[in-house]
């Protein structure tokens, strides 16, 4: 009788496909920080099915699972579609990001230079005040209004949590318990829309804003 030896090679002919999806969330809150391209508002990573119980801890984290937290959350309401909100989604996290490190060098390079100048100093006084802001924060758009020269103004409200603390007395820098208007003219540039220089928010009210963060 004769044996027919099968190859291993064979047997061994198992392939495992995995997949994940997403979608939009339309004009519910969108948390941004390190990563201005994310539109999702889940503060956790979404579980991938394929993943081995026995895998290391480590590995989710080199996977992208694990954002970083966001530093402040942009609610763009039924504004979502607008241009000059949709580059506000992009470029606020950075603005927020210099207010909290007190460094202004990405607005030096990455903001109009208008831009720059009505907001440095602000940065400058935390810091030789030792003011602290901690995210997150959150901003809520409230109004979109089209101005001349290719000009969008966009009304805000600011949550308490994107106001300095002073360690020093323990009270806010800018006392603002129902959030804090604040009114920023969009210019579009080769870098997209960004934050052309501050308006003012003379008559601008925040009472009743629900800030999600």
């Amino acid at each position: 009788m004769r044996t027919l030896a099968l190859p291993t090679a064979v047997l061994a002919g198992a392939v495992l496909l995995a997949g994940c999806g997403g979608g939009s969330d339309g004009g519910r809150p969108v948390p941004v920080g390190g990563d201005s391209s994310s539109s999702t508002t889940s503060d956790t990573p979404s579980a991938t099915a394929a993943t081995s119980p026995s895998a290391p801890a480590e590995s989710a984290q080199t996977t992208g699972a694990s954002p970083k937290k966001a530093q402040v959350v942009v609610v763009p309401g039924s504004f979502g579609s607008n241009q000059a909100v949709q580059g506000l989604v992009q470029s606020y996290p950075l603005y927020f990001q210099a207010l909290v490190s007190k460094d202004d060098t990405i607005l030096r390079t990455k903001f109009p230079s208008f831009f720059y100048s009505d907001v440095s100093q602000e940065i400058v006084d935390a810091r030789t005040q030792g003011w602290e802001m901690k995210p997150p924060g959150s901003v809520v758009v409230r109004g979109v209004i089209t101005q001349p020269n290719n000009v969008i103004r966009l009304t805000l409200c600011r949550s308490q949590t994107t106001q300095y603390w002073n360690p020093r007395t323990k009270q806010w820098v800018v006392a603002a318990p129902q959030g804090s208007p604040q009114v920023i003219d969009m210019i579009k540039t080769g870098l997209g829309w960004r934050p052309y220089r501050l308006a003012p928010t003379k008559g601008v009210t925040c009472a009743g804003v629900r800030y999600p963060a």
